[in-house]
């Protein structure tokens, strides 16, 4: 088997999704949204991922 000696072509990323809107009337929406803030002030990207996922999940099981 030979071995490569050229470099892998680029890798080419899109750009990260917006961040889920809250639901305006929704009191679960509106902590995680506050939960969100807070993280993403002190740098915890991984909680403010966490927290983007809680509120997908959270407005798709129920009606808010």
């Amino acid at each position: 088997m030979a071995t490569r000696t050229t470099m892998s072509p680029p890798v080419h990323l899109s750009l990260p999704a917006d961040a889920p809107r809250p639901a305006a009337d929704c009191d679960v929406c509106a902590a995680l949204a506050g939960q969100r803030s807070e993280a993403h002030r002190r740098g915890d990207h991984s909680a403010v991922s966490d927290c983007n996922v809680e509120i997908v999940a959270h407005r798709g099981r129920s009606r808010c």
